[in-house]
């Protein structure tokens, strides 16, 4: 199964854009009829709908994944606030981890922090 992602709102469509240099199958909200506006809700409609993994700084989704379960999948950051590049590098040296445990399963939530990854 080749993974999917969804880009959040408040996370830059840049990011979507650089995942795809990174030969993953991205998008961005803002790749869909509501585009900035697009509701939470929509969001997991989406993710659910195309089998996407949604990528956040928006811990709404937390509760979401411990209240509903899987799906969707929730690859949630909490860095604060970083500078693109910055974020690009925090993940970047971080997406080899992370593509290895949503490839072994994908009914996870993985929180990426500045100096760990946690999973649920």
């Amino acid at each position: 199964m080749r993974l999917q992602f969804i880009v959040d709102t408040q996370l830059p469509p840049s990011l979507a854009e650089f995942l795809r240099r990174r030969n993953l199958n991205v998008t961005h909200v803002i790749d869909y009829p509501s585009g900035a506006l697009t509701s939470d809700k929509e969001i997991i409609e989406i993710a659910q709908r195309e089998n996407r993994i949604i990528i956040t700084k928006d811990s709404d989704f937390w509760d979401y994944f411990f209240v509903k379960g899987y799906p969707p999948a929730v690859l949630l950051l909490q860095v604060g606030n970083l500078k693109n590049s910055e974020l690009f590098s925090l993940i970047d040296r971080r997406l080899e981890t992370i593509l290895s445990i949503y490839t072994e399963n994908i009914e996870r939530l993985i929180v990426v922090q500045r100096n760990r990854i946690v999973l649920f």
